[in-house]
């Protein structure tokens, strides 16, 4: 009899230790970790740098979606009420321009943290000669609002492609970390640190492979690479006008600028119809390369970005 009870306790200790109800020194069970939420990818790989397994993060665009056209499931919004912080991108995103306030209705309690307060925002102008995107850094008073609400129309929202400005998005991210578990504030800090070390490495790995030579010209179907494109030098050029698929006269225009600037390389991101670009690719006799800004290994896909803006890059 004895023996039996024996038995049933080291069983009930076993159960109760996987179940987490036991402190034996190692990271805290699942049902214990702070719950945020972030709008991609990118910030997914943000918050995962700096909190390790201290926190379990909701992805609000899942891999493949449009952030242009994306739309929450039911379970979303009931995970989303259990979240401590929403990260978002902050910089005019048409997903957090249409979701936001209801996301803030659903969990009032929950802070809400700007990762792009700090970083200067484009403004684009659609050249409509060619499809040419003017895209420059405006900082005036008027489009940079005080307190981070610095989005405004025609505004870029696509602030992280730079790894200058994640390094201000990584920032935020930490601040509003230590500001729901300020417990884990010396951690969180020493990954913050060495992540930004990874980014400044990732950035003279860029500026080796980009920045040599005459000023270069590169085409893509949607404007995702400004920030990348004002960091780094070069010209991006676009088929995509204003959110709308090109007409006749356009795709000849663009045609007739890739001709005049010899492109022979068309990127495209996978979340975008290729049609266009297949198109044009073919009147120029170039190639279609699919490149993609929401990627969560943020600077394994910076090598990636730059090995191929490299090759299909004139100079």
């Amino acid at each position: 009899m004895r023996t039996i009870k024996i038995l049933t306790l080291i069983m009930l200790i076993a159960t109760l230790s996987a179940a987490g109800c036991i402190d034996n020194g190692e990271v805290a069970s699942g049902e214990d970790r702070i719950i945020v939420a972030v709008s991609i990818l990118p910030q997914q790989e943000f918050v995962e740098k700096i909190a390790g397994d201290n926190v379990d993060t909701i992805l609000m665009i899942p891999p493949g979606a449009s952030p242009a056209t994306h739309e929450l499931s039911p379970g979303q919004l009931r995970e989303l009420t259990k979240a401590r912080a929403y990260f978002i991108v902050g910089s005019e995103l048409p997903f957090e321009q249409v979701w936001l306030k209801k996301i803030e209705g659903i969990n009032e309690d929950m802070l809400i943290v700007d990762c792009s307060k700090g970083i200067d925002i484009i403004d684009t102008e659609t050249d409509e000669h060619g499809g040419e995107e003017n895209t420059h850094l405006e900082d005036s008073d008027e489009n940079i609002q005080k307190d981070g609400d610095h989005a405004h129309e025609g505004s870029d929202p696509h602030v992280w492609t730079s790894p200058i400005n994640a390094k201000i998005m990584v920032e935020n991210t930490y601040l509003g970390l230590i500001e729901i578990d300020p417990e884990n504030k010396d951690i969180y800090l020493k990954n913050k640190e060495s992540y930004l070390k990874e980014l400044d490495e990732a950035d003279s790995m860029i500026r080796e492979k980009l920045m040599e030579g005459e000023e270069r010209s590169f085409m893509t179907y949607h404007p995702s690479w400004g920030y990348f494109a004002a960091e780094y030098g070069l010209d991006m050029i676009t088929i995509e006008n204003e959110g709308k698929e090109p007409s006749p006269q356009d795709m000849q225009r663009v045609i007739d600028k890739a001709k005049e600037k010899n492109i022979k390389t068309i990127f495209v991101q996978a979340q975008f119809s290729k049609q266009s670009a297949e198109t044009i690719a073919s009147a120029i006799d170039g190639k279609v390369v699919v490149v993609d800004p929401l990627a969560k290994d943020y600077v394994g896909n910076l090598e990636i970005i730059s090995e191929a803006f490299s090759e299909g890059l004139t100079i």
